[in-house]
């Protein structure tokens, strides 16, 4: 499964590249807001750091306006992919880029249905945001196991993007499940590191090294 980084924090993306785990960067407005700075200037910079792919999203909510939008910001570097909300005219956006050449990532994905949309419309990827089905209690990840079971019998080729991921949880059914990608927020990342035992482990080497003779 491929690692994405959900942020717009070139410090937290800097530190997870050094890891060598991101495969990827998937932003937003509300992300790119935080970080109070110009979009633009945002995304080259993070295109100088990672080379995978890297989803800026669109605001306009009409065809034209989603087009046009994507037409520039594909312009800021050759890994860019655009963010689309799927509505209506976002899944008629999906089809012109990608008759276009642009790639897409279809994102606040809430059902199978819509999944199934994005592929025939020929989207790259879809994002179905299971952290937000959890919180109305629903299971989020029945709905990666509907998608993937979708695409699997169609041999579709979008790609499944795990996200509004919230803890390591979501990480592990994930991958269990077989989806393509999960997008996580960098403390989540910290959090797949770390592991009582393994500083418990470290502690008491660490104290049995004293009893070692000179």
């Amino acid at each position: 499964m491929k690692i994405f980084i959900d942020t717009a924090s070139i410090k937290e993306i800097k530190e997870a590249v050094s890891l060598g785990l991101i495969d990827g960067v998937t932003t937003n407005p509300s992300l790119i807001a935080k970080e109070n700075r110009p979009a633009e200037d945002l995304l080259k910079e993070i295109a100088t750091l990672v080379t995978g792919p890297i989803s800026a999203e669109v605001l306009s909510l009409d065809v034209e306006g989603m087009l046009k939008e994507a037409r520039l910001l594909t312009k800021i570097a050759k890994n860019i992919v655009i963010k689309v909300p799927l509505t209506k005219d976002g899944i008629k956006a999906v089809r012109c880029l990608a008759q276009e050449g642009i790639k897409t990532n279809t994102t606040l994905c809430f059902s199978a249905n819509q999944a199934l949309l994005v592929a025939k419309a020929g989207g790259n990827y879809v994002s179905p945001f299971i952290g937000r089905l959890d919180d109305i209690s629903q299971v989020g990840m029945d709905l990666i196991r509907n998608i993937k079971t979708i695409y699997n019998n169609y041999s579709f080729k979008t790609e499944i993007i795990v996200a509004s991921v919230r803890n390591p949880v979501h990480v592990l059914d994930a991958a269990l499940i077989g989806a393509d990608i999960a997008t996580i927020p960098f403390t989540v990342i910290e959090q797949l590191i770390k592991h009582p035992l393994t500083d418990i482990g470290i502690q008491r080497f660490l104290e049995d090294s004293k009893k070692i003779p000179k």
